[in-house]
């Protein structure tokens, strides 16, 4: 291994005993090396001992290379694939495509589709055109489990005959998609009793909201000011029909409760206890008195004398369960909460951070819309491994009516601790769709998605929020005292506002004030820039009533951040180290994503996303000053050895290298670009 990675650091040319040539050096890098630390620091740039600093590569980049990882330049108009284009063309490209069931049992009589299965049965004919294994042991086998892949595995060569369950997904993960769940989505016959009645004894669900409408818009012009355009309400106010209006939008469910879910059997009164982590049997309409054990609580969702009831609806306020009264409660307080992270923040990544000392999970964000269509993409991202003792889902929607549905539908079908309500995605695309951080300009909406979301479920429900949508127009302070009068359990306020995204540094100040401001039954979590264990006993210290910290970007470029904090010390952690994080995350997703050609590529791709951040960590050992701010930017310098230097290259070639030192050779013609804006293509030595 040591050899292989010196010979890929020598391509790149910055291996460990380059030395810094004033010829080729600019006034720029020049004054890098004469610069004091101070200096260094006030320009944002990352100060390096000078026995580690180079100048840049200057070596001409090969056409090949360029051509294969380079990304496209900005100028040029390339064509979009579709998903359906893409499927189509790696289905092109691979000769046989073994089918599943012939492959676990290696007989080909064992389909029961026959001659009439779309996959091929040639057995030998797929072991001909097969890659070659990869090196190493199958990560099923190493976990003691058969492998459910059996000859399409690119281990096969490590299978041993283990006797137990042929498919280890079964044991480690739950919340799968059930299908005749996605099948009742489809059709639009899954009815949301609980979410449907509270949403019509508000006025927000059909015709009953139309009376609201001139509410809701003073209520928004009191506290937000005047907001366009005029529509005639009962003949009386002028103003901007809302947009959360059930008529605007296509909701996947039905608008009235008459019809109830159908069932595939009718089911006896002890067939509708439900054990936790059922699907099926819970508030499905059938009943609406039900109590059913989850989680290891017990719940009531309401008393009904007759069964006819199902359109109850709830006038009276008292009845509204307060959060106090909620008997799943959960306690953020002083607990390592790694952020949902988009992309990266999948299953695997979210293990390894588990093992590396996170305590608080949360999947990646689901839009409510493709939940409530029966996506199973979308349903995917709310799987959860067994490891993840403490773990939450995040939603984002737009209107009262879509989330509340969304929140029953996982409520009733997954196992989770909480449930995350995105109100600060600066994405465009979602906020385009009223989703995100566009909430932030509809308070009165907020309360509304807030308030129906956690009166129809026991499942603790929070937020998540930016400190506006505009800088300089904070409005999360003014409304932070109402939040948890609601019904949200917890707010985590990232530090920045929309417009800001991601640039300058997240203001704590603001979200002290917020936290000092909030409730006492609220709990507040801050988020933005904690890349270290002092930035996290700063915050702690400096505000005894935050809950806790968030940890998102830090996480991502060094995900033993949670063992730095919980050791109290900052880890000069070496290649070698680090490269066994890599392999944790490699069996992991191996494990997740399956271990044959599919699923090895996939572990891959998720692999380089990956990399394109963690190439941002300067070892401990290399800094003049400790600890690294998340916003420095490093000279050009070099590593202890071979292996730390490529991992700190950022060349996605460089990326792609190291991919192989794990998974294998890529795919001839295999391209990569990492999916958020990266520095890693702007100049030319970057191939």
């Amino acid at each position: 291994m040591s050899d292989a990675v010196a010979e890929l650091a020598a391509d790149t040319n910055v291996g460990g005993d380059a030395k810094p040539d004033s010829s080729q050096s600019t006034t720029k890098q020049f004054s890098v090396y004469e610069a004091t630390s101070e200096e260094l620091i006030e320009r944002s740039m990352a100060p390096i001992k000078k026995e580690f600093l180079c100048p840049p590569p200057s070596r001409s980049l090969k056409q090949n290379d360029a051509a294969e990882f380079k990304a496209p330049q900005s100028g040029l108009v390339q064509e979009k694939k579709s998903k359906r284009q893409l499927k189509r063309e790696r289905r092109e490209q691979s000769t046989i495509n073994l089918c599943p069931q012939v492959a676990r049992t290696e007989d080909v009589n064992s389909c029961q589709y026959k001659d009439n299965c779309r996959f091929n049965h040639d057995i030998e004919a797929f072991k001909a055109q097969k890659p070659e294994d990869i090196e190493g042991q199958c990560p099923f086998v190493a976990s003691e489990m058969k492998c459910a892949y059996g000859l399409s595995c690119r281990f096969l060569g490590t299978h041993r005959d283990i006797a137990g369950n042929s498919d280890g997904k079964e044991t480690s993960e739950t919340n799968f998609f059930n299908k005749e769940t996605q099948r009742l989505l489809w059709k639009n016959k899954m009815t949301f009793v609980n979410a449907d009645a509270k949403l019509k004894s508000l006025g927000l669900l059909g015709h009953a909201k139309k009376s609201n409408v001139a509410e809701e818009n003073n209520a928004e012009k009191t506290q937000n000011g005047a907001q366009a355009t005029k529509v005639a309400v009962d003949s009386a106010v002028s103003s901007e029909p809302t947009s959360d209006m059930i008529e605007d939008v296509d909701i996947p469910g039905p608008l009235e409760t008459e019809e109830v879910r159908p069932m595939k059997k009718a089911k006896s009164e002890d067939e509708e206890k439900v054990k936790p982590g059922d699907v099926g049997g819970v508030n499905d309409g059938v009943k609406v008195e039900e109590e059913t054990k989850k989680n290891g609580y017990s719940t009531s969702k309401g008393d009904v004398e007759d069964d006819d009831s199902i359109k109850i609806v709830e006038t009276d306020g008292s009845l509204k369960l307060q959060p106090r009264e909620k008997k799943k409660l959960i306690d953020f307080r002083d607990k390592l909460y790694l952020a949902p992270l988009t992309t990266v923040g999948n299953l695997p990544f979210r293990r390894l951070c588990k093992v590396l000392g996170a305590d608080v999970t949360c999947g990646e964000m689901a839009m409510c819309t493709n939940l409530l269509q029966g996506q199973a993409s979308e349903w995917a991202l709310l799987r959860r491994h067994s490891s993840e003792d403490l773990f939450g889902v995040q939603i984002c929607g737009s209107f009262p009516d879509t989330v509340s549905r969304t929140v029953e539908l996982i409520d009733r079908e997954c196992t989770v601790d909480f449930i995350d309500i995105n109100m600060g995605c600066p994405i465009d695309m979602v906020v385009n769709r009223s989703a995100g951080s566009a909430l932030l300009n509809k308070p009165l909406r907020m309360k509304n998605i807030v308030e129906v979301s956690s009166s129809i479920v026991e499942t603790p429900i929070t937020i998540k929020v930016r400190t506006a949508f505009f800088e300089g127009k904070n409005r999360i302070d003014s409304l932070i005292a109402d939040i948890g009068n609601w019904g949200a359990t917890a707010v985590t306020i990232h530090g920045r506002s929309r417009q800001q995204r991601y640039s300058k540094s997240a203001d704590w100040d603001y979200i002290y004030q917020c936290t000092k401001n909030a409730s006492t039954n609220l709990q507040v979590i801050g988020n933005g820039d904690v890349y270290s264990y002092l930035d996290w006993n700063k915050h702690k210290s400096d505000c005894p009533e935050l809950s806790s910290c968030m940890i998102a970007r830090g996480a991502l470029i060094k995900p033993w951040i949670f063992t730095e904090i919980k050791e109290q010390r900052h880890w000069d952690i070496t290649s070698g180290e680090r490269l066994n994080i890599l392999k944790d995350f490699v069996r992991f997703g191996l494990q997740h994503w399956g271990s044959d050609n599919k699923g090895v590529e996939t572990t891959r791709h998720f692999l380089l996303e990956w990399l394109s951040y963690t190439f941002r960590y300067i070892p401990v050992g290399l800094l003049d000053v400790i600890p690294q701010q998340i916003n420095w930017r490093p000279p050009s310098y070099f590593g202890r050895d071979d292996l730390e230097t490529l991992m700190m290259s950022e060349s996605a070639g460089d990326w792609v290298r190291i991919s192989e030192l794990l998974l294998g050779k890529v795919p001839e013609g295999f391209t990569f670009a990492p999916k958020h804006k990266s520095n890693a293509y702007d100049r030319a030595e970057n191939g």
